[in-house]
């Protein structure tokens, strides 16, 4: 890794279009602008990665995006020629607080679980006792 500069993430988020687009991975700075018609996801992925999704004035993280990809090694190993510096990490946005999805109240009420328990059961005797019924009625008897 040539470099050790230190970027202001202020600095590293305007870098974020196809002609220069810079990635944050890891708390390493990378500019990817000479790999981004290279990429085998093309130069959309990595653009993806630069934007924020709630404030595109804001830059973002790009580490979750690349491991959630699965990288392989020879990947990984050629990021190294990508490399520019390490970013201040006082200057990185803190993410938001996480809010889980409010769950919607079940609108059945419980005679309709209970219609539905009984039919997961009588339907599959039914189906059984009619299969059985057409055997019987289709089976030729045998004369000893």
């Amino acid at each position: 890794m040539a470099s050790s500069k230190v970027y202001h993430f202020d600095e590293v988020a305007k870098h974020k279009v196809v002609k220069d687009c810079w990635l944050l991975i890891d708390g390493k700075v990378y500019d990817v602008t000479p790999f981004m018609e290279d990429h085998p996801g093309g130069d959309e992925v990595l653009l993806a990665s630069t934007d924020s999704s709630l404030d595109l004035s804001l830059g973002k993280d790009a580490t979750n995006d690349f491991e959630d990809i699965g990288h392989s090694t020879s990947a990984r190993d050629m990021m190294a020629k990508y490399y520019i510096g390490q970013i201040d990490s006082s200057t990185v946005p803190s993410k938001g607080a996480y809010e889980p999805l409010q769950q919607v109240p079940n609108s059945t009420d419980k005679s309709s679980e209970f219609i539905i328990k009984i039919l997961q059961f009588l339907v599959p005797i039914l189906i059984l006792g009619l299969a059985l019924a057409v055997r019987m009625l289709t089976k030729d008897e045998v004369i000893v």
